[in-house]
């Protein structure tokens, strides 16, 4: 305005839900960062088309792996929240997605269900959903990430919901015979906060390597669910980027 010494540039509030803004949310946060990378899991975008489709084409997370086989990250998956679901629920819906995907995948790790905003304002209930269909699965891994959009004022609490998630839904799971699979060494370290934009994690796997270290995981670039379930026996955590990682 005329007058005025400033030009009225805020930062750091809510973004209001439904509307584009240039400033990632928790969605973003959870998806695009956290667990988008890792590659042998299928990550379902849980409502509206576009949340996904976003957060889709505009990662360069770099991985090794066939699409379809033993990666999934090239491939974009939701639910396509219409206005009849925002009506009626979306539980039905995504357990026959999950449905569908163990039809069309089946060499699929695991699968984390990451909620847009319209799941949260209805009250989907998809740890519900998670827990029915682990158990219909064979203990099968199905994460449910409450990373609603609307949570938070960037993308970063998104990381931590993430994190969270990790926590309750994949360490505290994990299968005693997994565990009986992993043979310790003393030189096992873990990469976290790194998400291999551009090959960044693998140029400090190799430096770690030729140290003689032996890195057990990589959160969460070029990252696999076993590596997520061996984290908690690594006998150091090499954080990269705390603001993303907790």
């Amino acid at each position: 305005e005329a007058g005025k010494s400033d030009c009225g540039v805020k930062s750091n509030i809510k973004s209001i839900p439904g509307v584009m803004t240039i400033r990632g949310c928790a969605y973003a946060g959870s998806k695009g960062v956290v667990w988008g990378p890792i590659k042998d899991m299928i990550h379902i975008s849980h409502g509206p088309v576009g949340c996904g489709q976003y957060s889709w084409g505009s990662r360069r997370n770099y991985y090794v792996g066939t699409t379809g086989i033993d990666t999934f990250v090239t491939l974009q998956f939701t639910s396509d929240f219409q206005e009849k679901d925002i009506v009626f629920g979306g539980d039905k819906k995504v357990t026959k997605l999950i449905d569908e995907l163990q039809e069309l995948f089946p060499l699929n790790r695991g699968i984390t269900i990451q909620s847009e905003c319209p799941i949260g304002l209805i009250g989907d209930d998809i740890e519900a959903v998670s827990r029915e269909k682990s158990k219909e699965y064979g203990g099968k891994t199905i994460v449910p990430v409450r990373c609603e959009g609307f949570r938070g004022v960037s993308q970063s609490l998104g990381h931590h919901i993430a994190n969270d998630a990790v926590r309750d839904w994949i360490f505290d799971k994990s299968a005693p015979e997994a565990s009986s699979k992993f043979e310790p060494t003393p030189y096992d370290v873990a990469i976290i906060g790194d998400y291999n934009i551009g090959g960044d994690a693998w140029s400090s796997r190799i430096l770690l390597e030729e140290m003689g270290l032996r890195v057990i995981a990589q959160w969460s670039g070029d990252g696999s669910l076993a590596e997520l379930e061996a984290t908690p026996k690594a006998k150091l955590n090499i954080l990269h980027c705390y603001r993303s990682m907790n």
